[in-house]
Order: structure tokens, then C-alpha cells, then sequence
């Protein structure tokens, strides 16, 4: 039976995925504490108890551990099922799902401080910009992309440009309150407002969009 510590990579031995955990959450305090270019492997390295030669067998580079922590970080809320439209799902099922969970992505304390942090460093360091849209964002985008490509065969929905659509879903979800709440003058929607906030948000957007 296999060993669910472990994940083969290739010839070699297997990886560690505790070990890959730990280096991932390591790597993500220490991005938002210090910033992306304060923050060297070595130190990631000491803060996940392991050595440096582990980081760099799990993560090629810097660059590499910092895409893979976005992107682990999406897929806590996002995971890529979530995208998907079975037959005899209510396509209003999904994208309350999708929005619930991006939700609470957005208005999660580290997701507000990585922002900032791109925010903030983006003027000196403008490639960290793209890596940060590439590994969350993008990522998020695409697969709605293909839900509502696939609603549109379906005959559920009628959209013409599906990149503006998804675009369009996620900037009403993220609203005014997020928009508050990454300058600092706002918090986070509370449990009942924010599932009402997701509901309105599912209904204008079908609505504009259904056959």
C-alpha cells in the first residue's frame, strides 16, 4: 500500500509532503513578514526545521517556493473540483460554492497582508506582480472560464466572452467591503452578510447571463 507521507517525484527518493508542508507554511510567514526579497532559503529552511538542501529538493528556488505558496493557498478555498459542472448540478450550486469560497479566501488575514505586499513592492520589484497574478488569480480566472465555456454549450447560460464574464463574477464578489478592507477602514463581511453578499452576487450574474 502506498505511503501517503510520501509523493514519488521521479527517479530518486520519494518526497516528504509533512516536510513539503512545513516548508510551504514557513515560506508564507516569512513572505509576509519580511518581505519576498528579505527572505532568503535558508531562512524559510530554519523556520520549517529542516535543511536548506530539503527546501531546495522540494523547491528549485525562491521564485518557485513563493508561486507554490500562492498557489496552495488558493486551492485551500478554491480546490479545482470546485469548478466543475456534473450533470444534473444546478449551475447556481457551483458558483454559490465558488463564491463562498473565494469569500473567505479574499477576506482571510493572509490573503489582505499578501496583497499589501504586492501592493507595496510592485513598484521595485514588478515581476512580483505577475508571479502573484499567474499563481492565484490567473489560475482562478481560468477555471471559471471553462465553467461558463462548458454552461454556454450546455445552453444554461449565453456568454459571448467568457474572460469578461469571469472577470466581471469576481470583481462583484470582491465588492466594496474588500475594497474597505484592504486600505484598513473596513472588515471583512460577517457569516450572514457575507452569504448574502455571495447570493445577490450569483443571482444579478445569472441573470445577466441566463438563456
Amino acid at each position: 500500500m502506498p505511503n501517503d507521507s510520501a509523493v514519488s517525484t521521479g527517479p530518486g527518493r520519494p518526497k516528504d509532503l509533512a516536510k513539503r508542508q512545513a516548508i510551504l507554511e514557513a515560506a508564507k510567514t516569512l513572505f509576509l513578514t519580511n518581505g519576498y526579497a528579505s527572505t532568503s532559503m535558508d531562512a524559510v529552511a530554519a523556520a520549517a526545521g529542516v535543511s536548506k538542501l530539503t527546501v531546495y529538493s522540494h523547491f528549485n528556488d525562491k521564485e518557485t517556493l513563493f508561486t507554490e505558496a500562492i498557489v496552495a493557498t488558493c486551492q485551500a478555498q478554491l480546490p479545482g473540483l470546485i469548478f466543475e459542472l456534473p450533470e444534473g448540478v444546478p449551475l447556481e450550486q457551483v458558483l454559490l460554492k465558488i463564491g463562498r469560497g473565494f469569500q473567505v479566501l479574499i477576506n482571510s488575514d493572509h490573503s489582505v497582508k499578501l496583497h499589501r505586499l504586492i501592493i507595496a513592492q510592485g513598484p521595485q520589484d514588478p515581476k512580483l506582480g505577475q508571479i502573484f497574478f499567474e499563481a492565484g488569480p490567473l489560475r482562478v480566472l481560468r477555471e471559471t472560464e471553462a465553467l461558463l465555456r462548458l454552461a454556454d454549450e450546455r445552453g444554461i447560460l449565453r456568454v459571448a466572452n467568457t474572460s469578461t464574464a469571469a472577470e466581471h463574477f469576481f470583481c462583484l464578489l470582491k465588492g466594496g467591503a474588500n475594497f474597505r478592507l484592504l486600505l484598513g477602514c473596513g472588515g471583512p463581511l460577517e457569516a450572514e452578510d457575507a452569504e448574502a453578499h455571495v447570493r445577490e452576487v450569483v443571482e444579478l450574474f445569472l441573470r445577466a447571463y441566463r438563456v
